[in-house]
């Protein structure tokens, strides 16, 4: 479906409005950070609690994400301070950032309780805590990250959207690679390498850590501020493109769901997409407490790792959509990108036997840059299987599969380095267990990328999707 209105007479966002509204995905970078970082590090490095329960705890933040659909539906529906989006953001934004100081309050009681008594009822209460406070960050993650993606829809027009996103995407990078560098700064003067076999003080722990969780936070909450204000009262298309009373009922996940699952392709895609994802971010639960155990690097050491992977990922996306994918086309980048990937998993593995950090973070420079070509050939994949007629549907549908898909990744990079701690008693091989397993799925979803087929899920979707309307009305 065709976007039909007359915007004459609003203004068009230039340039530097999209730097500014790439502020606030640049504060979600620097959150997410805060969270896969630096609390993950310290509760499995630092506090030497097990990885599965930390890695299960953080994921319940993506497994909260068809609250997503939700919140899209309710600032469609439901202004807040009269605006659709903007009291969305700022309320979701002002309550995530509580709850990660929140979360990290709970770690330290988690850690304490687990130095002192061990793994009992006392220390399964506060994991359970744990996933509440990272459930409840996710549901406020939902409330501003979901109403912002719209705002980017009200605000642009079909011509200049593709820049916006673009734009966007990479202060999402930026944010990742800048709180890196403040954060690693502010913890220069953490406890040395050498302490990190031993159980550390949680008292001297949280008055280093606690005030960069109000720092940061804080910057990030300033920084949505900045991004928004005056935004959609100056530039949103809302009224002129939709009608209130229809958007209200528009997408449930079921609808989602049956969409999806009707056509062939969108059931391979959804699969390829499944696999890509998991085998992409297992290691976020497992990077830095890996830097740690087996580099011995500090914690601001193992949080500056992000920064080669940030930089990598960025030259990437941007290289990948100027000479890569007119060369390649989509399916055969997307390939690139994956097999590009298990070789940087192997390196890292390699990195590790040598305890070699120049290596490990030269092979996360090449892990983020083949991270990006995926994310750039993939993104352009999802878009070709995307039906005009039901666009909202399925990217909606595809933002909940990546989501759930990542929580998953989380919890399985824990659960695998659990099992690796078990049947090794060498650190390298319980942590490689998990990045050999990531090369194997990227090796998997090239398999699923082979049958996935753009001319089949055009000629066959809008029958698919027909099918399935009837069977609503009917219904």
């Amino acid at each position: 479906m065709g976007e039909k209105f007359s915007d004459s007479k609003l203004p068009r966002i230039n340039l530097f409005t999209m730097f500014r509204l790439g502020l606030y995905q640049m504060g979600l970078g620097i959150m997410s950070l805060l969270t896969l970082g630096v609390i993950n590090r310290v509760a499995i490095d630092e506090l030497k609690i097990a990885p599965f329960i930390v890695a299960g705890a953080i994921a319940t933040y993506q497994f909260v994400s068809p609250a997503r659909i939700w919140f899209g539906q309710r600032s469609d529906a439901k202004p807040i301070f009269g605006y659709h989006r903007s009291g969305y953001i700022w309320i979701g934004t002002a309550l995530f950032t509580i709850f990660s100081f929140l979360a990290l309050q709970v770690v330290w009681q988690l850690g304490l309780s687990w130095q002192t008594v061990g793994l009992n009822g006392q220390s399964y209460a506060w994991s359970g805590l744990l996933a509440l406070v990272f459930a409840l960050y996710g549901i406020c993650l939902s409330a501003g990250s979901t109403p912002f993606a719209a705002l980017l829809v009200d605000v642009s027009d079909e011509d200049n959207r593709p820049r916006l996103i673009s734009v966007v995407w990479s202060m999402l990078m930026i944010g990742i690679v800048v709180g890196a560098m403040i954060t690693g700064t502010l913890l220069n003067t953490a406890f040395d390498s050498s302490q990190s076999s031993e159980l550390l003080n949680i008292s001297e722990l949280k008055s280093i850590i606690n005030p960069i969780f109000i720092i940061m936070p804080g910057i990030v909450f300033m920084l949505s501020l900045l991004a928004i204000w005056g935004i959609e009262k100056k530039y949103s298309r809302f009224y002129d493109r939709s009608s209130t009373s229809d958007r209200e009922e528009e997408m449930n996940l079921g609808k989602a769901l049956k969409i999806l699952t009707a056509s062939r392709q969108t059931g391979i895609f959804f699969t390829f997409l499944l696999i890509l994802t998991i085998s992409l971010f297992m290691q976020d639960s497992v990077l830095e407490p890996y830097g740690g155990e087996v580099f011995k690097m500090s914690i601001a050491e193992t949080t500056k790792l992000n920064i080669p992977y940030g930089i990598g990922t960025l030259i990437g996306i941007g290289f990948t959509g100027f000479a890569i994918v007119p060369r390649l086309g989509k399916k055969n980048t997307t390939k690139f990108g994956c097999l590009g990937v298990a070789v940087c998993f192997l390196l890292i593995i390699l990195s590790g036997f040598y305890v070699n950090q120049n290596l490990l973070k030269f092979s996360l420079f090449l892990f983020g840059i083949f991270s990006g070509i995926i994310t750039a050939g993939a993104t352009s994949l999802m878009l070709d299987l995307t039906a005009a007629e039901t666009a909202g549907t399925f990217i909606g549908a595809w933002g909940l599969a990546q989501a759930m898909a990542r929580g998953i990744a989380t919890m399985v990079g824990g659960a695998v380095l659990n099992l690796g701690q078990i049947i090794f008693e060498v650190p390298i091989l319980a942590y490689g267990l998990v990045f050999a397993m990531q090369a194997c799925g990227m090796m998997l979803a090239i398999w699923f990328l082979r049958n996935v087929s753009i001319k089949e899920f055009r000629d066959k979707t809008e029958i698919a999707i027909a099918t399935v309307m009837e069977g609503e009305l009917e219904g």
